[in-house]
């Protein structure tokens, strides 16, 4: 059984693109939630307008990729406003039931072949990643070589005898951009969390009503909490898009959003490194059992009777459930998070 190659691929992954684009949408999962107190199930639906509000700006009107981040950024606050006004004064459930069918609404939406010839349907659109890539300072024919570095046609080596890890070029600029956009929101939330407005939030999870006794507008507080962790959720959809060259409908649905709380929960709500923790333990687990159990049946460690390849899926994501049930149990508040900042029973 090659664990060399198993432990570099749960790394490769821990800290990869995948990895970010979950951390990011955390992260505003975690202001609406972790600090606010907003149960947002549709998280996804930011992300696909973001995306798609790139990809339609860039490749079915012909604007320039800047324009088009402003214009998924715009979508996401329109989103944000169309959820949060009819909710945010009533209770949060409402607010649950509203962005959940809004999520897949938004899917639905783009995933219609009434406006197929724009938005490519099912099938998604791509060519709007290129002037992104084009600004990739790494050269795809590039040969450098260091101390434990080394970059060989396109592909980043780093070696550490116990394992390694590899990128390609394009990956590597989506992990240059996206750890830059983590560490700044990362540094913005601790800043507004640590603010009197990031108390007033504090104050509306843990008691509403006493804080709109002291003269707050609840409303209008619930209203930036949620903008903002949107504009953070569309970002997380410009990662994800980017990444792979392309956006489509199908993988923005409910299951996005849930394991955007897997990773929040996971790493601790309402601490400001507990999405980015939560995102790279998550991936390190599923990528290691789930290449651990492939490794162990190739090498017939486990017998073809018990599990086979096409099993091992689902019983990554069994173990992976049972390990978040057990999570919850013993320590709900995740791994770096306080058990007085948790309150799954919103109000």
């Amino acid at each position: 059984m090659d664990w060399h190659f198993v432990f570099s691929q749960a790394l490769t992954q821990a800290i990869g693109p995948t990895m970010l684009v979950y951390a990011l949408g955390a992260i505003g999962l975690n202001l609406q939630f972790g600090y606010t107190g907003l149960l947002n199930f549709g998280q996804a639906a930011f992300a696909a307008v973001g995306a798609y509000g790139l990809a339609l700006a860039v490749v079915a009107f012909g604007l320039p990729f800047w324009w088009g981040i402003i214009v998924g950024l715009g979508c996401a606050v329109v989103l944000a406003l169309l959820m949060g006004i009819p909710t945010l004064r009533l209770r949060a459930d409402y607010l649950a039931i509203v962005t959940i069918a809004a999520a897949e609404i938004v899917r639905r939406l783009f995933r219609a072949t009434v406006w197929s010839e724009h938005t490519g349907g099912s099938d998604g659109m791509r060519g709007f990643s290129d002037p992104f890539f084009e600004l990739n300072p790494l050269s795809e024919d590039a040969t450098w070589t260091f101390a434990f570095l080394s970059m060989d046609s396109g592909r980043l080596t780093v070696d550490f005898g116990l394992f390694d890890l590899q990128y390609s070029h394009r990956d590597l600029w989506v992990m240059t951009i996206g750890w830059a956009l983590v560490a700044f929101f990362c540094i913005v939330l601790a800043l507004l969390v640590h603010s009197p407005w990031g108390r007033v939030l504090k104050g509306i999870r843990e008691d509403e009503e006493a804080v709109r006794s002291l003269g707050k507008n609840v409303f209008a507080y619930k209203m930036q909490a949620l903008v903002i962790g949107g504009l953070i959720g569309a970002v997380a959809g410009f990662v994800f898009a980017l990444s792979r060259a392309n956006v489509q409908p199908d993988t923005f649905s409910t299951d996005f959003t849930f394991y955007f709380y897997v990773v929040l929960i996971l790493g601790g709500a309402a601490r400001i490194f507990g999405p980015v923790l939560g995102a790279a333990l998550f991936w390190f687990l599923y990528t290691i059992f789930s290449q651990g159990l492939s490794q162990a049946i190739t090498a017939d460690l486990i017998s073809p009777e018990l599990i086979n390849q096409t099993q091992v899926g689902p019983l990554v994501f069994f173990l992976l459930g049972l390990g978040m049930v057990l999570l919850l149990i013993f320590r709900p508040q995740g791994i770096l998070g306080n058990k007085r900042e948790l309150m799954l029973d919103v109000r």
